[in-house]
């Protein structure tokens, strides 16, 4: 090592400075890279039709991420291979031609490299590459302008190789699935009321379930039956809790129509009011297999201009019906209100229980009460729970599904009447896999 002079020392400063720009360079390509392959597309393509002039450029380029790609790595590579050509030049001219320490300036420079030019600026463009990427996007757009020529000539090499190795130019772009959707919802911050994202969340499991998740049961409909006398049907026209009524003739399986209740009104008060009446006021029923996802009968609902639907299984029996309602229902919660005469109400009393009927679904038992009963079954709550048993219960039963302790209080004509439920406690969630499908029975309670 020989002493230098003012001029050399000055040129040596300014080899450091060149070495330190090239380093930032390089990092800002490797950042550069990071970001536009991180950035979400659907906000970049949100901010670019609100006119975001960076957002619009950021677009561009990721459009044809093999061009932008082509660029960031060719400034890469060559500025790492100026910044290794210069360490070699400071290390050769502090300390001659000494093959240890061009060595030690390699690994030295290559410290560097991986700290400043490659993890860090990668760690914080992936943290940040929404909000660097309308930035990131100027530079990257005239450095595309300048070497583009460059660019366009490397290219023509990898498209030969992809072309040797027979794989497609682009790859076809696919559409976010459902579960990705859902884990955007779930991870937006823009969604502030979560009231909205629960809406979101529940208009996306309109696909997985079907109208028989959400129908009202055969036994629960509310005929009109032609067999009964007139009186008998003023009184259930006078009362009734729907404005459309399936009409039926003695058969419950055969359903001669549906009956609006505004629509009879005009007919009576220009023919009185008789049987005849409400068969001229039928329209024809409606029928959709209980398989049909609830999302696409809802658009059903909209193309047929219908809002009330038969629901019939697959040898075309009645099972149920489904409205419009009990769909958007699904969605934003119960907005209706009670059925007249219906006294339960599903909310946990202040000892921790409720008693509930039988025919309760379980999906809405789950909604009201926040618990977890399987929904992969059984619908109702006395399926789920004769499914457990595996036999009708003779008397008061006790048994743990899940997390859920219940009593079955009421057995009739076949069907669990009436359960008595109680509210999860912690100690109980922590067993309940070990204990779910326990049973107890308990004789003469």
């Amino acid at each position: 090592m020989t002493p230098m002079d003012d001029s050399m020392l000055a040129d040596l400063l300014w080899q450091w400075i060149g070495l330190a720009v090239l380093l930032l360079t390089s990092g800002f390509a490797s950042m550069s890279e990071t970001v536009m392959m991180a950035a979400n597309r659907y906000r970049l393509k949100a901010r670019a039709d609100n006119g975001e002039r960076g957002a619009q450029l950021a677009a561009a380029l990721t459009a044809h991420p093999e061009r932008m790609l082509s660029v960031i790595l060719l400034v890469n590579n060559a500025v790492n291979v100026g910044a290794a050509t210069l360490a070699s030049v400071i290390t050769i001219e502090l300390f001659g031609q000494n093959e240890t320490m061009l060595a030690v300036g390699s690994f030295v420079l290559t410290f560097l490299i991986l700290v400043f030019s490659e993890i860090t600026p990668k760690v914080i463009g992936a943290r940040y590459a929404d909000l660097l990427a309308p930035y990131i996007a100027y530079p990257l757009t005239a450095a595309l302008r300048l070497v583009g020529p460059v660019v366009d000539f490397v290219n023509l090499f990898v498209k030969a190789l992809l072309w040797l190795l027979r794989l497609p130019r682009r790859a076809t772009p696919q559409a976010p699935s459902l579960e990705e959707l859902r884990s955007i919802v779930l991870e937006s911050r823009v969604l502030r009321s979560e009231k909205h994202r629960d809406v979101l969340l529940k208009l996306f499991d309109l696909e997985r379930i079907t109208v028989a998740d959400v129908m009202i049961p055969r036994q629960a409909i509310e005929f009109l039956d032609l067999t009964d006398d007139e009186e008998t049907l003023r009184a259930q026209l006078a009362t009734a809790y729907h404005t459309r009524l399936p009409v039926i003739e003695g058969n419950p399986d055969e359903v001669l129509g549906i009956l609006h209740v505004r629509q009879l009104l005009a007919e009576t008060l220009t023919s009185g009011f008789s049987r005849e009446a409400i068969r001229r006021s039928l329209s024809p029923p409606y029928f959709v297999p209980e398989e049909t996802n609830a999302m696409t009968q809802l658009q059903f609902f909209q193309e047929h201009h219908q809002r009330l639907a038969l629901v019939v299984d697959e040898y075309g029996e009645l099972q149920g019906l489904v409205t419009l309602d009990d769909i958007i229902e699904e969605m934003v919660g119960k907005f209706t209100t009670s059925r007249p005469g219906s006294d339960t109400v599903l909310q946990w009393q202040e000892d921790g229980t409720v008693i509930v009927d039988g025919t309760t679904p379980v999906r809405e038992l789950n909604r009201a009460l926040g618990l977890d009963l399987p929904t992969d079954g059984p619908r109702t709550l006395n399926g789920l729970i004769l499914e457990y048993l595996q036999e009708i219960p003779e008397s008061e039963v006790s048994l743990r599904i899940g997390d859920v302790r219940m009593d079955v209080l009421q057995c009739h004509d076949r069907r669990i009447r009436s359960v008595r439920l109680y509210a999860p406690t912690a100690g109980e969630a922590d067993t309940s896999e070990s204990s779910s499908g326990e049973r107890s029975s308990e004789e003469g309670r």
